[in-house]
């Protein structure tokens, strides 16, 4: 991976997508899998879904991945269900998987586009019996319904739960109004400070690349890629944690818009030069990729 790493840097990137880099390479480990996931969700499945093999470890090797990193990566991810592989004479060819389709789309949604959940100003609580066994084999379905522990056995939600919950049994589901402690109620149970911290963080890291496009409109291909994929590799982690509460129950100093607007901000400059790039080096089974779907220009509109 070092040897890779050194053999990017004489690729020479412009210095602001060079610190981004290195603090991307300064992680460890370097999850080479996650970053083809991104690059992917971001930049191939608006263009198709299919990639080379090829195209694919030449645009890794632009983050300092080296071609048998790729090749572990696509083998896990083919392994774990995230990607489909299909071999046409010697090459190998990968797109997202029919599984996971509607997940990429539900993260696409929250990315790119955000929206606040509704809420009717009335919390929803699930407050587990005392003869349930197991808690911990609750906590991942009340989370995918929106709820947030309060304690080992009260859940805070915004929005009635499915009928699927209601029907396990050994929960109550009641509907309260807080009043005004609300907000303290949403708070503790959604833990807002480690989410508003990495917000902050993202505001901190991503300043200069802002600064940088402002004076420089018009990077080069293989500096908006890097740059694309390494934001929007970050924001996501961040964006797919946030509950997206509705502003009323959110500390008034909460970072998460500001942190939209950077991202978006910078995304929009970046999206030209790096889209040349995939235009110039990337490919399908079919020859140079598609041009991006009708949703894509839509992509952060309202940041």
């Amino acid at each position: 991976m070092v040897a890779a790493f050194s053999a990017f840097r004489a690729m020479s990137l412009a210095a602001p997508v060079t610190a981004l880099l290195d603090r991307f390479q300064a992680s460890r480990p370097v999850r080479a899998w996650s970053l083809i996931v991104t690059l992917y969700g971001d930049a191939i499945v608006p263009r198709g879904g299919s990639l080379w093999l090829g195209s694919l470890t030449g645009m890794m090797a632009r983050f300092g991945i080296d071609a048998g990193h790729v090749r572990t990566a696509t083998s896990r991810l083919v392994a774990d269900g995230w990607l489909e592989r299909e071999r046409i004479g010697r090459n190998s060819y990968y797109r997202l998987s029919k599984r996971e389709q509607a997940s990429f789309a539900a993260a696409t949604q929250r990315i790119y586009f955000g929206a606040e959940r509704r809420f009717d100003g009335r919390l929803r609580l699930a407050l587990l019996r005392p003869e349930i066994a197991d808690r911990s084999a609750l906590r991942p379905l009340l989370e995918r319904e929106g709820f947030a522990a309060l304690s080992t056995t009260i859940y805070v939600g915004l929005a009635d739960a499915s009928p699927e919950i209601g029907a396990l049994g050994g929960i109550f589901l009641i509907t309260a109004d807080p009043g005004a402690s609300g907000r303290a109620i949403v708070e503790a149970a959604f833990k807002f400070a480690p989410l508003a911290r990495a917000y902050r963080d993202l505001l901190i890291r991503f300043a200069a690349i802002d600064r940088w496009l402002a004076s420089e409109p018009a990077p080069a291909p293989a500096d908006a890629l890097v740059a694309r994929v390494l934001l929007i590799h970050e924001f996501r982690r961040i964006v797919l944690r946030d509950p997206m509460l509705p502003r009323a129950l959110l500390p008034p100093d909460w970072p998460g818009a500001e942190s939209r607007a950077l991202a978006g901000r910078i995304y929009r400059r970046l999206v030209p030069a790096a889209e040349m790039f995939l235009d110039r080096h990337a490919s399908n089974e079919h020859g140079p990729l598609p041009t991006p779907n009708a949703s894509f220009s839509r992509r952060f509109a309202g940041s």
